[in-house]
C-alpha cells in the first residue's frame, strides 16, 4: 500500500507532454503550451514546499505527506528529488535517469525501481510542469486546457491530461495541471484514480534557478 502510494507520486512529475486540441472558452492551450516552452528554455532548476494529500473515497481518508521537493535539468530530461519530512522520520525519493530511489529513514533501507517498467506509479509523472516544454506533451497526452483559475493564490491555466498508455490511463485516468500564467511552473497537480480516490500536490515557496542545496540529490540523509 506505502509503495503504491509513492508510485502515485513520481508519475506526476517527469512525464511533460503536449495537447490533444481540445480548449476551453477563456483558455488558450496554445498560450499555455507556449508558456511551458518559453519556461522550459530558461531552466535549470525549482526548490519548492510540497504537501501530497492521498485520498481514499471508501473510508473518506486523507493521508498527507510534507516535505521539500527539487527538480533540476539533466540535458533533456529533468531529475527530481522529494525529501518527505512529515510524517517523522520520512524518507527521500530520487528519480534520475528512469530508476527511482526510496531511502526509508526508519530502516535505513534503500529500494530500487525501474520508473520506465512502472509508468503506472504516481512518482512517475511528479516533473510534470516543472521544467519540461509543453510541445512534448502530446507526445504521452491527450490535452486540453479547460479553464483558467486561481490555485494557490496565483492565475493559472488548467490544463487536462488523459494518459495516452492504456497502462497509465488505468492507474490515472485523468491528470490536471494549475501552471502559473506568469512563471510557467505548476503550483497543483490531481491525480485521479477512479472510484473518487486521487492524489493532490501543493506546491508552495516556488524557488526557480537558485543554487540547490548541496545534498539535495544525495540519498541518504
Amino acid at each position: 500500500m506505502a509503495m503504491k502510494k509513492f508510485w502515485m507520486i513520481l508519475l506526476a512529475a517527469v512525464a511533460m507532454a503536449a495537447p490533444a486540441v481540445a480548449q476551453s472558452k477563456g483558455c488558450s492551450l496554445e498560450a499555455a503550451l507556449g508558456l511551458l516552452d518559453r519556461t522550459s528554455v530558461g531552466f535549470k532548476s525549482v526548490q519548492t514546499d510540497f504537501e501530497w494529500d492521498q485520498f481514499q473515497k471508501v473510508v473518506e481518508e486523507h493521508d498527507l505527506q510534507r516535505g521539500v521537493m527539487y527538480f533540476r535539468r539533466a540535458g533533456t530530461s529533468v531529475d527530481v528529488s522529494a525529501d518527505i519530512r512529515t510524517p517523522a522520520p520520512g524518507k527521500k525519493l530520487l528519480l534520475k535517469d528512469g530508476a527511482l530511489q526510496v531511502f526509508a529513514r526508519k530502516t535505513q533501507q534503500v529500494t530500487n525501481y525501474d520508473a520506465r517498467k512502472n509508468q503506472q506509479n504516481f512518482e512517475s509523472f511528479l516533473a510534470l510542469g516543472f521544467g519540461g516544454p509543453g510541445k512534448d506533451l502530446p507526445k504521452n497526452f491527450t490535452v486540453r486546457c479547460s479553464g483558467t483559475e486561481t490555485a494557490m493564490g496565483v492565475a493559472t491555466y488548467k490544463l487536462e491530461l488523459v494518459p495516452k498508455s492504456n497502462e497509465a490511463r488505468r492507474m490515472f485516468p485523468l491528470i490536471t495541471l494549475w501552471i502559473n500564467q506568469q512563471t510557467g511552473m505548476s503550483v497543483q497537480q490531481k491525480l485521479d484514480q477512479g472510484e473518487g480516490d486521487y492524489r493532490l500536490a501543493k506546491y508552495t515557496h516556488i524557488e526557480i534557478n537558485q543554487a540547490l542545496p548541496a545534498d539535495a540529490f544525495v540519498l541518504k540523509k
